[in-house]
């Protein structure tokens, strides 16, 4: 059984590890991308109130030319984990979007394993955390880039928005490079509302309440802007959304 202690899950809930089914815990779905095609998953999590909590493993091919895409909204359950690991063959593509948002004392984290085992494939994750109350956010990304993987282009990037001082988020971005033509980069940053845009939109005659509100809309699209239904980008945010009704703003 993992525990806390185990790197890549030094953010889990540790309650919710000692007491898991071993069986449920290990378990991975795997999902084959044939040459040149797209495969996509659009996910909303939430366990629910009275779980004590879920994971949701996935392991992905993509072989060359084709294209995984994968956006997630983490929104309830005590503790709730997306785990995305992908092998890119060349000329492939994985682009991820997650976003967890919640309050009371939940644990919401996204966890990706990237490997960028032939040249020439692309990724990119987006990632961003909306925390109130005792809640955190957490993501863990780590890309691998074999010896031979040269023209890799990865990028991943995370950021919080904490509402309540009680909230907090924790990032972990690991890169393993061992081919030496390559663009690789990942960036983070943990904060609160932009206090001078409220400011400005409250000067307009926008209530106090929407313009925060607009603020978290605009910050948690960014994970979902890689949506090309427009529809599915629509109901993505609007589930995201829904949570905050749940939020002091």
């Amino acid at each position: 059984m993992p525990t806390t202690k185990d790197e890549a899950w030094r953010y889990a809930d540790a309650d919710f590890l000692a007491n898991a089914n071993l069986d449920a815990l290990s378990h991975w779905r795997t999902l084959e991308v044939p040459a040149g095609e797209t495969r996509s998953e659009f996910m909303y999590k939430d366990s629910g109130l009275e779980s004590a909590g879920a994971t949701d493993r996935l392991r992905v091919h993509v072989r060359k030319g084709g294209r995984f895409e994968g956006f997630y909204i983490i929104a309830g359950g005590r503790y709730q984990r997306v785990e995305v690991e992908v092998t890119l063959e060349e000329g492939a593509h994985f682009e991820f979007g997650g976003v967890t948002i919640g309050g009371g004392d939940k644990v919401q984290e996204f966890v990706t394993r990237t490997i960028h085992a032939e040249p020439n494939a692309t990724s990119n994750q987006v990632v961003r955390a909306v925390q109130w109350g005792r809640s955190t956010g957490n993501f863990l990304g780590r890309i691998e880039v074999v010896k031979d993987a040269q023209k890799t282009d990865a990028g991943q990037n995370f950021r919080a928005i904490l509402l309540e001082k009680g909230a907090s988020a924790n990032t972990k971005p690991e890169l393993e490079i061992f081919a030496d033509d390559v663009l690789c980069a990942h960036g983070a940053a943990i904060g609160q509302l932009d206090e001078a845009a409220a400011y400005y939109m409250a000067a307009r005659g926008i209530p106090p309440q929407i313009a925060r509100k607009l603020q978290v809309q605009a910050f948690i699209g960014d994970a979902f802007v890689a949506i090309e239904d427009e529809a599915t980008r629509d109901r993505m945010m609007e589930q995201a959304l829904e949570q905050l009704n749940e939020a002091v703003l």
